[in-house]
């Protein structure tokens, strides 16, 4: 009975689903104003006139697009507990991210109406699909598995208790509405604690003997506690110790990569597998179809979205377009503006549009986590997918990886390559066979790549290097940067990030 209450509960959110699907512009313009008449009287409301709530075009015309650095002298003012700098009121919580455009942390503020009607509206929105998708599943009958990161006291307030930074994942869970906090598992005291090999330890015993349906998490650390609860449950594979597990609600990094991992480890016909895109800024979007990697763009969530070409990203007064005027298969670099104060702001990820009735979109990448030394503009999502394809050739699988360039020496005879350092859950019997299979898929999705690999003229193939077990997660240890929303940057244009790592090889 609580099972059917809660679908139905749930499901009530199909209905406005399908209205912003169906009437994207107006739901976006609609969004619009409302931020701006809400914060009309703030700082930055009278500063850029929000007062007569502009139009789209007079909006951009009279709001610089910003970067976090450019935003950050505002945001620190609202860390220190400044009253209606960005957003009405004083903002209590944050999300600390470390963020993959430099290395320091970055801090976004999270409203009552960024939890509310962004983050946990778009909860709502994700189990509704997911038990319209897969009614057969019975997704909401048994438990949800979540793991998330921690929360600390405001470094710019410690002495006060109700504010607090922390992973996303932490500040969402914290703040839970009833409902939401009855369907899942574990504890807030096993969820939130900060030491991740102690949390993966105490969850992993706890969530032995309960009826776990659905996980949702990073892939990489989920990996980590399916092997410990199938260990300690003397199991041969998790469904032995979950028969009703049936769905997994995964983000943060691309998926594709870890696809046959998660079978090996869930042999179950009945396991489904449902993306979705939610960052500190906001939740974004999400998996709406069978069968589709593509996000469905989540637009009545008190987000206002712009997208900036590729063209612009390094322009000194970079510009962006409206929702109405994207273009299908081309890159674009998100700017939001949000219920959480965030005003034409990049949040540094990279989307291409893969449907526009509705609005359907691909992560790509970062702005600045891309291989490009030598005009070949290898994005992630044309890295993962040659990843993913060596691993079929090759029936391995990849933990984490992370590629950079081989720079040209001294020698005449001297051209640039990448190197890609892996590790691998079992390295492949046959690593020259991955590397090639890896270098051709990358020159089937990218003519650039391809060009510059042409008879090697300006590309060496790939070299490989195989990490040990553990690599990666002993760098992001030595970051301090272990669990949580952080990653491992796949991309970059130095050779700063894999010599780091390969010092912990």
């Amino acid at each position: 009975m609580i099972d059917s209450i809660l679908t139905w509960t749930v499901q009530r959110r199909l209905a406005s689903i399908d209205h912003f699907r169906q009437h994207p512009h107006e739901v976006q313009a609609r969004v619009l104003q409302e931020l701006l008449l809400k914060a009309r009287a703030t700082e930055w409301g009278q500063r850029y006139g929000f007062a007569d709530a502009p139009n789209a075009a007079e909006f951009a015309r009279r709001v610089p697009i910003s970067s976090y650095e450019a935003l950050y002298p505002a945001i620190e003012r609202v860390l220190r507990g400044e009253p209606d700098v960005l957003w009405p009121g004083r903002v209590q919580w944050f999300a600390k991210s470390s963020g993959t455009t430099n290395a320091r942390s970055k801090f976004i503020p999270v409203t009552r109406e960024a939890l509310h009607e962004c983050h946990y509206r778009a909860g709502r929105d994700m189990t509704a699909l997911a038990t319209a998708l897969y009614p057969e599943n019975r997704v909401l009958a048994g438990k949800t598995l979540s793991l998330g990161g921690t929360h600390a006291p405001n470094p710019f307030r410690p002495d006060e208790a109700d504010s607090r930074v922390g992973d996303v994942s932490a500040v969402i869970m914290q703040n839970l509405p009833s409902w939401a906090e009855y369907l899942r598992t574990p504890p807030l005291e096993l969820a939130l604690l900060d030491e991740w090999e102690e949390k993966i330890e105490r969850i992993a015993r706890h969530v032995l003997t309960v009826d776990v349906s659905v996980l949702a998490g990073v892939p990489t650390w989920m990996i980590v506690l399916l092997r410990r609860v199938t260990e300690l449950a003397g199991a041969s594979n998790i469904t032995e110790v979950w028969p009703n597990l049936s769905l997994f609600l995964h983000g943060a990094v691309a998926f594709g990569p870890y696809r046959e991992l998660f079978r090996q480890l869930i042999p179950s016909e009945q396991m489904s597998y449902l993306e979705i895109y939610n960052a500190s800024e906001g939740y974004l979007a999400l998996q709406d179809q069978r069968g589709s990697e593509d996000l469905l763009l989540l637009l009545d969530h008190g987000i206002y979205y712009e997208f900036m070409p590729l063209d612009q990203f390094d322009a000194e007064h970079p510009q962006a377009v409206p929702l109405d005027q994207v273009e299908l298969g081309k890159t674009y670099a998100l700017v939001l503006s949000t219920n959480a104060g965030l005003w034409r702001y990049s949040i540094g990820d990279t989307v291409r549009f893969t449907s526009l009735a509705p609005y359907r979109i691909r992560i790509t990448g970062r702005t600045k986590h891309f291989l490009n030394a030598f005009g070949e503009e290898v994005v992630i999502e044309n890295a993962d997918a040659a990843i993913a394809a060596a691993c079929r050739a090759t029936g391995t699988t990849v933990r984490d990886y992370t590629a950079a360039p081989i720079y040209f020496d001294a020698s005449a005879a001297s051209r640039g390559g990448h190197q890609w350092l892996i590790e691998f859950s079992q390295p492949p019997q046959q690593p020259e066979r991955f590397t090639a299979v890896l270098d051709q898929k990358l020159r089937e999705l990218n003519s650039d790549y391809d060009a510059k690999r042409h008879r090697n003229l300006a590309l060496e193939p790939p070299m490989l290097t195989v990490a040990s077990t553990g690599t990666f997660t002993r760098w992001l240890a030595s970051k301090g940067k272990l669990g949580g929303q952080h990653k491992v940057p796949r991309l970059s244009n130095s050779r700063e990030i894999i010599e780091e790592v390969l010092r912990q090889v």
